[in-house]
C-alpha cells in the first residue's frame, strides 16, 4: 500500500504504520476517504500554541472526581475479594501511593495449561494458606506449658499437606518452641528456654495460626475466571515478584493494579500503562466520561522522570524548576529558604509564578512577545 506524501508530511508515522496493517483490503477510493478523514480528525485533535493544557486536564478530571462515590466493587463468590474504586482510588493513583488498600493481580497461564481444569489447580495452588487454615483446634495445656494442634485431615489432603511438612514449617517459624510429639491427626508443641511463661504459651498459640505453610505469599484469595481470550485467574493481594518466576505463567499478559510493582518488573512503560488504564477504569465505572488526552497528560506528568511520582509536594511539584511554584503549592518557607541560600533563580517560565507577581501569563494572547520598530 502506497500513502501519498503529502498526507505523510501531515500524519504521524504511528498511525500511518497502522494503516498499512489495518487497511490493506481498502481500493484507492476508500484508501482516500480514510486519509480525509483521519487528516481531518488529526487537525481537529491538535491543541493550540499557549493552551493551558494542564488547567484543563486539572478541570477535567477535578470536576467529575466531585461526583464521585466512596465506592467498592466486589467480586460475587468470593466474599473476601473486594476492589476500592470510585473517589478513593483515584486519590491512591494520583498520590503515588506506593501501599494500596485492594491489591490485585490477573494471571494468564500459557496455551497448554489454558483449560478449565489446570485453571481450577493451578488458582487453588497459588493462594496463600496459613496453619490456621489447617487447623481445627488449639488445645491449650497451662500445667505443662504445651499446645496441642488438631489438624484438619481433609483440608491437608486437599492441599497435598503431610504431617512433615506442617512440623518443618513449625521448626523454622519457631525458635523457643519445641515439637514434643505427634501422631496423624495432631502435634504435640512445647515452650522451651528460660523465658517460658504462660504469657509466652498464649503468645505462640496466636502466633501458630499465621505460620506461612504453601502457596504464594501475598495471594490472599484466588478466582478463575473464563473470558473471551482464555481463562484468566484474579488474586486478591498482589506478589509480582514470586508469580514471575512460575513456567505456566504467561508473562507478556500478566499484570497487577500496583503501579510501583509494575514499574519494578516491567519498567516505566508499562507503569505509564497501568495509570492509564486503573484512571479509565474508576471513571468508567461511575458513569463519567473524561477524554482520554487529559488521562494521558497526566500519566506522562507522572513518569516524566523515569520513575513514577505521585502529584504531591514530595512528588511531581518538588520536581518543578520554578521555587516560586514549588513555594506556591506546600510549606512555601522551606523552599523559599533553600532557594536563598543555594542562589536559585527563577527564570518565571510558567503560570504560577507569573500570577503571583502579577505579570502576564504565558499563555493564549500572553505566549507571543512582540517587538515593534520605533521610528527616529
Amino acid at each position: 500500500m502506497q500513502i501519498p506524501a503529502e498526507y505523510q508530511k501531515i500524519l504521524p508515522s504511528s498511525i500511518i504504520e497502522e494503516l498499512k496493517i489495518e487497511g490493506k483490503h481498502l481500493s484507492d477510493d476508500q484508501l482516500k476517504k480514510v486519509l480525509e478523514t483521519l487528516k481531518e480528525e488529526y487537525i481537529k485533535s491538535k491543541v493550540q500554541s499557549g493552551e493551558c493544557v494542564g488547567i484543563i486536564a486539572a478541570e477535567s478530571i477535578g470536576e467529575q472526581g466531585t461526583q464521585m462515590t466512596l465506592d467498592t466493587f466486589h467480586f460475587a463468590g468470593v466474599s473476601e475479594m473486594n476492589v476500592t474504586m470510585g473517589l478513593p482510588r483515584l486519590i491512591e493513583i494520583l498520590d503515588g501511593r506506593k501501599t494500596i488498600t485492594t491489591p490485585l493481580m490477573e494471571i494468564y497461564l500459557k496455551d497448554e495449561y489454558s483449560n478449565e481444569k489446570e485453571v481450577k489447580r493451578i488458582a487453588k495452588s497459588l493462594k496463600e494458606n496459613l496453619l490456621g487454615f489447617f487447623v481445627n483446634e488449639f488445645n491449650v495445656d497451662i500445667s505443662e506449658l504445651q499446645i496441642d494442634v488438631v489438624l484438619n485431615k481433609e483440608k491437608m489432603f486437599s492441599h497435598d499437606l503431610t504431617i512433615k511438612k506442617i512440623i518443618s514449617v513449625m521448626k523454622k517459624s519457631f525458635k523457643k518452641a519445641t515439637v514434643k510429639d505427634y501422631t496423624e491427626e495432631s502435634i504435640n508443641i512445647a515452650l522451651s528456654g528460660k523465658d517460658a511463661s504462660l504469657h509466652e504459651l498464649y503468645k505462640l498459640k496466636e502466633n501458630l495460626k499465621n505460620v506461612f505453610v504453601s502457596g504464594i505469599k501475598g495471594i490472599k484469595e484466588v478466582l478463575p475466571v473464563k473470558r473471551e481470550d482464555g481463562f484468566v485467574i484474579i488474586t486478591s493481594g498482589s506478589n509480582l515478584k514470586d508469580i514471575v518466576k512460575l513456567d505456566f505463567v504467561d508473562l507478556s499478559r500478566i499484570r497487577t493494579n500496583d503501579v510501583f510493582k509494575m514499574q519494578e518488573f516491567l519498567g516505566i512503560e508499562a507503569a505509564r500503562q497501568v495509570i492509564i488504564d486503573e484512571l479509565t477504569k474508576v471513571i468508567e465505572n461511575q458513569g463519567l466520561d473524561v477524554d482520554i488526552r487529559h488521562i494521558l497528560m497526566i500519566a506522562d506528568t507522572m513518569c516524566a522522570s523515569g520513575e513514577v511520582k505521585g502529584i504531591t509536594r514530595y512528588g511531581v511539584i518538588n520536581e518543578k524548576s520554578s521555587t516560586l511554584a514549588r513555594a506556591s503549592f506546600e510549606t512555601p518557607i522551606k523552599h523559599l529558604l533553600q532557594a536563598a541560600i543555594t542562589g536559585e533563580r527563577d527564570l518565571l517560565n510558567s503560570v504560577v509564578e507569573n500570577v503571583m507577581i502579577n505579570q502576564p501569563v504565558p499563555i493564549g494572547t500572553g505566549l507571543p512577545g512582540l517587538v515593534t520598530e520605533v521610528k527616529k
